[in-house]
């Protein structure tokens, strides 16, 4: 099979196009012809050694395909079954061994690339507006990159269920996808001289002087400030990702002084503890997709041989939606 390597820790330059061996499902595992994988940031975590890994090896955990042989001890699918997963090591590939427990059926109404978008970032939306913060009538939000991949799937779950979103956008471009999706307001921060000062001061001019309930936060150590100084009292900021970096040490003793705020660093692997909760969330993305109460934005679709081009692409936040690459 052909399949994307990363040789060493480095820039998207590692990464190689190569022929391995196709892969032998173990016991309770699946083989599946993969369709398309998702490109996420987590990828170039583990491609340039941020996240510890070994050396060279396939990357990408997240796609979507057709089942092409069981290993031992697997229960509850068949040979020809349509799944997705979004923790699967080595998916940058035709073939993927996946572990069955984390594999989801993908309904009869969902193609297998729109499938492929979903699983990582559409379980992050879920638990963000599901669970970590659930989101209800009346609430006020703010959420960063609001037309990334999360962006764009957290705006629409959220209006769903009654929030009334604020987004920060880059481009006019952004801005108008970010709109598509049903944010309320759009804030250009790139126009933004002092991004700590002049954003929360706009987000109180949206919000009658209160702040938002909440803030979603997948950009980190660039907008942790701003974030929590547009929070109202008692609100909750979300810190889902850190694409500018992590953010550093921090006195829990300003939560007290800034209104009894709340802060949490969640993970999607915390939100999917259970095959039920698992079930839930994908179950739940996949029918609103399905009958397009959800709109998936793919943003770029590019062979395997250009993953080290898509790599680069989002890290450099020239990517809109979701990134995906397919064999």
């Amino acid at each position: 099979m052909h399949a994307v390597v990363a040789r060493e820790a480095g820039g998207p330059e590692v990464l190689q196009y190569t022929e391995l061996p196709d892969p032998t499902p173990g016991p309770g595992q699946l083989l599946v012809r993969v369709a398309a994988a998702g490109v996420n940031f987590i990828d170039t975590y583990r491609r340039s050694g941020v996240y510890p890994m070994q050396y060279p090896h396939v990357v990408g955990v997240e796609g979507a395909g057709t089942v092409e042989a069981l290993g031992d001890d697997v229960t509850g699918f068949a040979i020809g079954d349509r799944v997705a997963w979004h923790d699967a090591p080595g998916s940058y590939a035709e073939l993927v061994a996946v572990d069955a427990a984390g594999a989801v059926p993908v309904p009869d109404g969902l193609d297998l690339t729109t499938a492929a978008a979903l699983p990582l970032q559409g379980i992050t939306a879920h638990y963000l507006v599901r669970s970590t913060f659930e989101v209800r009538q009346g609430h006020d939000i703010l959420l960063h990159a609001g037309a990334g991949g999360v962006g764009l799937l957290a705006t629409q779950l959220a209006v769903l269920h009654g929030g009334r979103v604020l987004t920060t956008v880059s481009t006019a471009e952004k801005a108008a996808l970010s709109a598509s999706a049903g944010a309320a307001h759009t804030i250009d921060y790139a126009a933004l001289d002092d991004l700590t000062a002049e954003l929360p001061a706009l987000v109180r001019g949206l919000t009658d002087g209160r702040g938002v309930h909440v803030v979603y936060d997948g950009v980190g150590r660039s907008t942790f400030e701003a974030s929590l100084a547009s929070l109202r009292p008692r609100g909750m900021l979300v810190l889902f990702g850190g694409a500018s970096g992590q953010v550093p040490p921090f006195d829990p003793q300003r939560l007290n002084k800034a209104g009894s705020l709340f802060l949490t660093r969640p993970t999607i692997a915390h939100h999917t503890l259970t095959r039920d909760e698992l079930e839930w969330r994908t179950s739940e993305v996949f029918e609103a997709a399905a009958s397009g109460d959800l709109k998936v934005h793919v943003g770029s679709t590019l062979s395997l041989a250009d993953a080290g081009a898509a790599h680069e692409a989002l890290e450099g936040r020239a990517t809109t939606g979701k990134v995906l690459l397919v064999p």
